[in-house]
């Protein structure tokens, strides 16, 4: 079964937008959990322009169903993972300034980094990820770092979804094999939606985890979360 992780950020940068706490970041995460998300994450930012460090301290205290929190592993994102030990730390390469991220690790030039990292990680018991390019030279260097899984970065595949679907899963179902065969657990996460979602899951039914917010909070603007997150789901047990 591949589960369905809600990022809450775009939650948050409603709140951000007028000062208060409405919506309820925290709220919202308990009832994704309720509405059938099987976990919940997040990407704090040093300029917390959406998801604070203390909304983070916050939602480990409620959050049920695992709890996953994306960063550059910065010192202060380092120390966020040490006192709340989420289920899972999603390692990518964003700068700061960085609106989205855009890229996979390069896991040949980062080894050495990687691996120390993810060492301090599994010392707090927390389960590793490191976000990648669906390109095979990456592979067996993210293997060698020690991580448990890695996240496909699947813009590409959705960019060219609607122009040759067969096409733009082709490089994610030849990694995928690799990844299995490394013994990698296999995330997915970037621009999924309601239209490629499936798709992808039929091509790479060993996915155990997809991570979808921004276009799940669009979506929910039409069809209201509770309906949203179980139309979601629904992609992923076709």
């Amino acid at each position: 079964m591949t589960k369905l992780s809600v990022n809450i950020n775009k939650i948050a940068t409603i709140r951000n937008a007028r000062g208060a706490n409405n919506p309820d970041v925290v709220k919202v995460a308990l009832d994704a959990e309720r509405f059938g998300a099987q976990g919940i994450t997040v990407h704090p930012r040093p300029d917390e322009r959406h998801i604070r460090y203390d909304d983070v301290l916050a939602l480990h205290q409620v959050v049920t169903t695992e709890f996953n929190i994306e960063g550059y592993p910065d010192k202060r994102y380092m120390e966020l993972v040490r006192l709340t030990k989420p289920a899972q730390a999603t390692l990518v390469p964003d700068p700061p300034e960085a609106i989205t991220s855009n890229t996979g690790w390069d896991t040949i030039a980062h080894q050495a980094l990687l691996k120390d990292i993810i060492a301090e990680l599994h010392e707090y018991g927390v389960r590793t990820s490191i976000f990648i390019n669906p390109e095979s030279r990456y592979f067996e260097p993210a293997k060698n770092t020690g991580t448990d899984r890695v996240e496909l970065y699947t813009e590409p595949y959705a960019s060219h979804y609607h122009q040759d679907r067969d096409a733009a899963v082709r490089p994610y179902v030849e990694v995928a094999k690799l990844a299995r065969e490394l013994g990698l657990g296999l995330n997915a996460g970037h621009d999924l939606d309601l239209h490629n979602l499936a798709f992808l899951k039929q091509q790479i039914p060993w996915l155990d985890e997809v991570s979808i917010g921004h276009a799940l909070i669009c979506d929910a603007l039409y069809y209201g979360l509770e309906n949203t997150i179980q139309m979601y789901r629904r992609q992923l047990e076709l």
